[in-house]
């Protein structure tokens, strides 16, 4: 089965190399064909599900992971409909209808468009896509660690650290899924979240999942209000480091990334990027840090600038 998504470049952030002195690589996967990496597994899953007689898509997402079901439906000729709340942007929706899919604008939240999205895929020939928790999502995305280890070995550099945004989790899981593959089960990663969508920081403060009581970040694809199982099982049997940065460094770190890489990404991936702009302490003591460049598709020039 020919994967859906596709290698992504492995590029060397020069400037920040220089001001830091590391090698401060990054995984590109805004260049993925949905504009981040959640193709990845949100494309196997579909491809598992189509493979197995599904022939209708549903997805509830107010951006990225139905910008990828839109995609993997597609590419796999199935009806594919994607259900949104109110709070997505027009211009979201705009694109992930281009593509072809049904786009249902359903509930004030997310929570009330999930269900609405699970109601529909409780019919013969439908599957439920999540946005993040789900196996096949996180195997997909461990895909990203087996290239990253190619292509940076390659260059004659060992990454001895992973960083990467928060949200549901999804990216986390396969991350660390890809890394145990690979016997790098003592490589730490760097778990970022924004203060206002930190569901992860949370649990792991708790010692239990804990459910937010509201998202007031204005990384809104960073805006779980439970992170996945998975990803709070990860915290207890990995080395995983939570920080958290403010939305001001995250939109900073974004504008910075546009200035020098002449690339958009969104809040929810400067978050990430914050670290090496900012030089946190976090990442002191590393010499090769990989940074996802998780990328995203509800960002333009004037939502940064506003």
């Amino acid at each position: 089965m020919t994967p859906l998504h596709i290698a992504t470049p492995l590029l060397e952030h020069r400037t920040l190399s220089a001001a830091l002195n590391k090698r401060v690589l990054l995984k590109m996967e805004n260049t993925q064909p949905s504009g981040s990496f959640k193709l990845r597994g949100i494309g196997l899953m579909c491809q598992r599900a189509v493979a197995q007689g599904a022939s209708h898509l549903v997805c509830p997402s107010g951006g990225n992971a139905g910008f990828a079901t839109a995609v993997a439906g597609v590419a796999l000729g199935v009806r594919t409909t994607i259900l949104v709340p109110q709070t997505t942007p027009l211009t979201v929706r705009r694109q992930i209808a281009d593509l072809g899919a049904t786009v249902i604008v359903h509930g004030e939240v997310w929570d009330s468009t999930n269900l609405e999205a699970r109601r529909l895929a409780d019919q013969a020939g439908t599957i439920y896509i999540p946005p993040f928790d789900h196996p096949d999502i996180w195997e997909g995305h461990a895909t990203l660690v087996d290239e990253a280890l190619r292509q940076s070995r390659a260059l004659g550099l060992e990454i001895d650290v992973v960083v990467c945004s928060v949200g549901g989790g999804g990216l986390m899981s396969g991350i660390l899924q890809g890394l145990h593959q690979h016997g790098l089960t003592r490589l730490p990663l760097i778990a970022v979240e924004t203060e206002g969508a930190a569901s992860l920081r949370a649990a792991i403060d708790a010692g239990e999942l804990v459910t937010l009581p509201a998202i007031t970040s204005i990384a809104s694809t960073l805006g779980a209000k439970r992170v996945a199982a998975e990803a709070f099982g990860w915290t207890q049997r990995h080395d995983v480091r939570s920080v958290l940065v403010s939305d001001a460094q995250a939109i900073d770190a974004a504008r910075r990334f546009a200035n020098d890489q002449r690339v958009l990404v969104e809040p929810a991936c400067g978050a990430a990027l914050a670290v090496a702009y900012d030089n946190l302490p976090q990442l002191a003591g590393f010499q090769c840090p990989l940074i996802v460049v998780c990328g995203g598709i509800g960002v333009d020039l004037k939502m940064l600038a506003q």
